[in-house]
């Protein structure tokens, strides 16, 4: 870029994202004098998904604002709780936020997820065609153009991942309503009719299921229950929602 020069400073939760000569507070950017602030944020190596306002000279400006020599940039973070445009709030997570998105359907989030890597091209159309949030740890796949709303997952750790997805979307939580393996809606299940999937063990100890309507998975409140009502229980502590959901067997 040969053109003229901004002082630029991005908020602190956005520092990861630039290289490590700006990230200690303001510094001079050289624009081309034709992009838009949006444009040149994002060659600094911030995914737009995780811009918030733009302020020049202490008053907000569109992504489309082209820069003038000498302006103060500040970039700030995504307002928390980020409003998303539509309804139902639905997410889309990549290849390698299985555990994400398990935890997420544990607590009735819609929330699709591939098994294997379909690659960047079909994830970005899939979360245009579906109208859901893109997650991922992936900064590449976040600046693609064609998704249609997207977040960076900051933490590599499922339990601070999920903290992160519920504070900054503030999804309406309904725990044990659907499949932690397929996301589909789970129905109250009669133990005569499951019965023919169950061991015997399972038909002796247990009374009260749950099914699958998509993928007939049966669920009950099997060796793992502990642990996922404690996480259940730690969400809606914290986030809100009811710890009892329309369906409350955990599934083994």
């Amino acid at each position: 870029m040969n053109g003229p020069e901004i002082h630029l400073e991005v908020a602190p939760e956005l520092r990861l994202f630039v290289a490590h000569e700006r990230r200690r507070g303001r510094t001079a950017v050289t624009t081309d004098g034709a992009s838009t602030l949006g444009h040149v944020v994002e060659s600094l190596g911030v995914p737009l998904t995780e811009a918030g306002q733009l302020l020049v000279d202490g008053r907000p400006v569109p992504f489309s604002h082209i820069p003038a020599a000498g302006e103060a940039v500040d970039v700030q973070a995504v307002q928390r709780p980020q409003h998303v445009p539509g309804a139902p709030l639905r997410f889309l997570l990549d290849v390698h936020l299985g555990t994400l998105a398990r935890r997420l359907r544990l607590l009735g989030v819609d929330a699709a997820y591939e098994y294997e890597d379909i690659g960047d091209p079909a994830l970005a159309t899939r979360s245009a065609k579906e109208r859901r949030v893109l997650l991922s740890r992936d900064r590449g796949l976040l600046h693609r153009r064609e998704i249609w709303a997207g977040a960076y997952v900051y933490s590599d750790r499922p339990e601070a991942q999920l903290r992160d997805v519920l504070g900054r979307f503030a999804p309406e939580l309904a725990p044990w309503s659907r499949c932690t393996a397929c996301n589909g809606r789970l129905a109250a299940a009669d133990k005569d009719t499951v019965g023919a999937r169950l061991e015997d063990g399972t038909q002796r100890s247990y009374d009260v299921f749950a099914q699958c309507t998509e993928c007939d998975r049966v669920y009950w409140r099997g060796a793992h229950h502990a642990r996922l009502e404690a996480i259940v229980t730690e969400a809606v502590r914290d986030f809100g929602g009811s710890p009892a959901g329309p369906q409350d067997p955990s599934g083994d």
